[in-house]
């Protein structure tokens, strides 16, 4: 991930140094064309999974990540 936040890192400075207004029009046009590449269907089963993980929080039905390394530990020993 140090790698990705590099990148974005040094493309923020350089957008916030630039005043090329043609530049800045492209970068926001390529943004533009791939923003349907990021969109995610989810499945019905995915969306129904995260509805009930929206309720197990509401219910703090929450496990750290410590107990659950633990747990999955033991299981797997």
């Amino acid at each position: 991930m140090a790698g990705i936040d590099n990148i974005k890192n040094r493309l923020i400075d350089r957008i916030l140094a630039t005043k090329n207004e043609k530049l800045l029009e492209a970068i926001s046009n390529i943004f533009e064309s791939t923003h349907q590449e990021d969109i995610t269907s989810l499945s019905s089963e995915q969306i129904e999974m995260l509805f009930m993980s929206k309720k197990d929080i509401e219910k703090g039905n929450l496990i750290s990540e410590l107990d659950l390394d633990k747990e999955d530990s033991k299981w797997l020993n």
